[in-house]
C-alpha cells in the first residue's frame, strides 16, 4: 500500500522532497553530514556511465530521423543563433546587477599567487573538436568530440541510404537500450539530490557564505532574473506556451542540476523533462547535449561579467562602458569557443579578465565558493536548454502541444 502510494507520486515533487530533507538534515548534522555523500558520489557515478554511450546513440538516431523529416541545417541554426541571443542577454543581465550593487564594501583582496591556465586559441578549440580516436573519446567522455563524430556518423547512414539501414536499426535500437537504463538510474535522483545536499550544506554552511555574501547573491539575483524573465519570456512569447507548466515540468532537472553542479550529469533528467513537456524524442537528443556543451548562459553570460565587476571593485579598479562592452562579447563568445576544456567557468573569466586587464589574483578568492555559485550557474544552464528545446521544437513542428499542456504524471507512467 506505501509503495503504490509512493510510485503514485510525481516526479518532480519526489526530487524536491529528497532537496528539502538533505538541506534541512545538512543544517542539524553540520560537517558530520559527509556520511551521506557516498549516496550522491552513487548518484553521480551512475549518470556519468550513461552519459557518453546515451549522447552518442542519440545523436546519431537524431541525425538519421531528423534529415529526413525536416531541413537540419535550419534546425541547426535556429539552434545555435538562440544559444548566442540569450547568452548575450545574460552578459547583460550580469553587467547590470553587478553594477547596481556594492559587492565589494571595505573588503580588501590580498593579493595571491595564482597558476594561468592554458587556454588554447579559438583554431586549436576547432581542432579540439574532431577526434583523433573516436574510441578514445568515448573512454574519456570527451563529449564535445562524441557529438562530432556521432554527428558525422549520422550524417554519413543518411548519404549512404538503403545500404546502412541494418546500422541504422542497430543505433535506433541502442538508443531505445540506453533510454531505458536511463530511466532505471533515474529512480535514484531523489536519494542522491538528498545525499548531495546534505553534503553541501553541512560543508559550507552558512557562515562560510557571509564575507562572500553581496557576491552570491548578486549572482543568484542575475541567475533568478534570466531564468523567470528571459526564458520564461521566450516560452511565453516566441512559443505561445504557459511558462508556468515550462517550469513546473522544467523543476526536477532543476534541481538535478543545482544539486550536482553538471548540465552533462543532469542530461538523463533533462532528457525526461523535454519529454515530459512533448519535445520529440529526435530532437531533444540533438539539441540537449549540445545545449549541455554549448549553451552556457550561466557560466559564460551571468557569471563572468559579475565576477569581472566584483573583482574590479575589491581592487578600487574604474571601469568604463568600452570596458563593459568588451566583458559583455568576451563572455558571450567564451561560451562557445572554451566550451571544450575542463573547468569551463573558471576559463572563461580569466578570458574576461584578460581583456579588460584585471588582476588574474582575484580568482584565487572567489573560488572558495566556486561550489555555491557554480550550482545556480548549472541551473540556468539547463533551463536554457529545456527552453530551447521548447521553442524552437514547437517553431519546427518538434513539439505535441497536448503533451506540454498535460499533467506530467501521465508521461511518468509511460516512461518510469
Amino acid at each position: 500500500m506505501i509503495l503504490d502510494t509512493f510510485k503514485r507520486i510525481p516526479f518532480w515533487q519526489k526530487v524536491l522532497a529528497g532537496f528539502i530533507l538533505g538541506t534541512l538534515v545538512g543544517m542539524a548534522l553540520g560537517s558530520s553530514a559527509v556520511v551521506l555523500k557516498p549516496l550522491g558520489d552513487l548518484f553521480i557515478s551512475a549518470i556519468k556511465m550513461l552519459v557518453a554511450p546515451l549522447v552518442f546513440c542519440a545523436i546519431v538516431v537524431s541525425i538519421t530521423s531528423l534529415g529526413g523529416q525536416t531541413n537540419l541545417t535550419r534546425l541547426s541554426m535556429k539552434t545555435l543563433g538562440l544559444f548566442m541571443f540569450t547568452g548575450t542577454i545574460a552578459s547583460f543581465i550580469g553587467l547590470t546587477v553587478g553594477s547596481f550593487i556594492d559587492m565589494g564594501g571595505s573588503l580588501e583582496l590580498a593579493t595571491t599567487e595564482v597558476r594561468e591556465r592554458d587556454i588554447p586559441g579559438f583554431a586549436q578549440v576547432l581542432l579540439n573538436m574532431i577526434p583523433v580516436n573516436p574510441f578514445a573519446s568515448l573512454a574519456e567522455g570527451n563529449v564535445l568530440q562524441i557529438i562530432v563524430f556521432a554527428a558525422l556518423v549520422g550524417i554519413a547512414i543518411n548519404t549512404v541510404g538503403e545500404k546502412a539501414e541494418p546500422l541504422k536499426k542497430v543505433m535506433e535500437a541502442s538508443s531505445e537500450v540506453m533510454f531505458q537504463l536511463t530511466r532505471m538510474v533515474l529512480k535514484l535522483t531523489p536519494i542522491g539530490v538528498f545525499g548531495l545536499m546534505a553534503w553541501v550544506v553541512g560543508e559550507y554552511g552558512l557562515s562560510t557564505l557571509l564575507p562572500l555574501g553581496k557576491f552570491i547573491i548578486a549572482i543568484y539575483i542575475a541567475a533568478l532574473i534570466h531564468i523567470i524573465f528571459v526564458y520564461g519570456g521566450l516560452v511565453k512569447f516566441a512559443a505561445g506556451l504557459s511558462p508556468v507548466k515550462f517550469f513546473r515540468k522544467a523543476m526536477p532537472a532543476q534541481l538535478v542540476a543545482f544539486s550536482t553542479s553538471s548540465s552533462f550529469g543532469t542530461l538523463p533528467a533533462t532528457t525526461r523533462c523535454s519529454a515530459s513537456m512533448g519535445v520529440s524524442k529526435n530532437y531533444s537528443a540533438f539539441v540537449l547535449p549540445l545545449g549541455a556543451t554549448m549553451n552556457m548562459d550561466g557560466c559564460g553570460g551571468i557569471y563572468p561579467a559579475i565576477a569581472a565587476i566584483f573583482i574590479a571593485q575589491i581592487y578600487g579598479i574604474p571601469l568604463d562602458m568600452t570596458d563593459y562592452m568588451l566583458i559583455a562579447v568576451t563572455a558571450t563568445v567564451a561560451s562557445v569557443g572554451t566550451a571544450g576544456v575542463p573547468g569551463s567557468a573558471m576559463v572563461m573569466l580569466t578570458v574576461t579578465l584578460g581583456v579588460v586587464g584585471l588582476p588574474l589574483e582575484g580568482i584565487a578568492f572567489i573560488a572558495a565558493i566556486d561550489r555555491i555559485i557554480d550550482m545556480i550557474r548549472t541551473a540556468t544552464n539547463v533551463t536554457g536548454d529545456m527552453m530551447t528545446a521548447v521553442v524552437i521544437g514547437k517553431s519546427e513542428g518538434q513539439l505535441d502541444i497536448e503533451q506540454f499542456n498535460s499533467e506530467e504524471t501521465h508521461t511518468e507512467q509511460k516512461t518510469a
